[in-house]
């Protein structure tokens, strides 16, 4: 237990990504929510990954009478690559197109939150060659989270 939450100290304060027992990843942006969407937005679109949509949560929430810190969800996917989370188990499907939560804290730091492909596979049983797909898929938005790092 220890040794969990010295690693998890040691990682927030790099600024590096992170997955929990939860499989939840956390990237640590070097720039501001809007710079931080617009990177990532356009690493999207410079792999040829098909944007699906934007959604700003804080507007929403304030259309609803509650204030919140800024949040915005990004959906985004590869057809060829994503169905066959959803071919190896249809379940998957509740964990595809890939989403990706760019969400500011109370200190001002922003952050890319995401779901580790590998703890999606566990989670959904699969394994093997079956699994390939999640592991390509984990590179992938590493790659695409690094693009708001320095």
């Amino acid at each position: 237990m220890f040794r969990t939450a010295f690693a998890f100290l040691i990682l927030a304060f790099s600024g590096a990504a992170f997955a929990q027992d939860d499989g939840v990843v956390r990237v640590k942006s070097a720039y501001t929510m809007s710079e931080t969407i617009a990177r990532l937005k356009g690493d999207v679109a410079a792999k040829g990954i098909m944007f699906f949509s934007e959604v700003d949560q804080k507007a929403l929430a304030e259309k609803a009478g509650i204030a919140i810190r800024p949040s915005t969800l990004l959906m985004f996917g590869n057809p060829p690559l994503g169905t066959q989370f959803i071919n190896s188990k249809p379940e998957a499907g509740l964990d595809w197109p890939v989403r990706l939560l760019v969400q500011q804290d109370e200190a001002g730091g922003v952050w890319a939150v995401y779901t580790d492909f590998g703890w999606i596979a566990r989670r959904h049983g699969i394994a093997g060659e079956a699994a390939k797909p999640f592991q390509t898929a984990s590179g992938v938005i590493a790659s695409i989270a690094s693009s708001i790092q320095k």
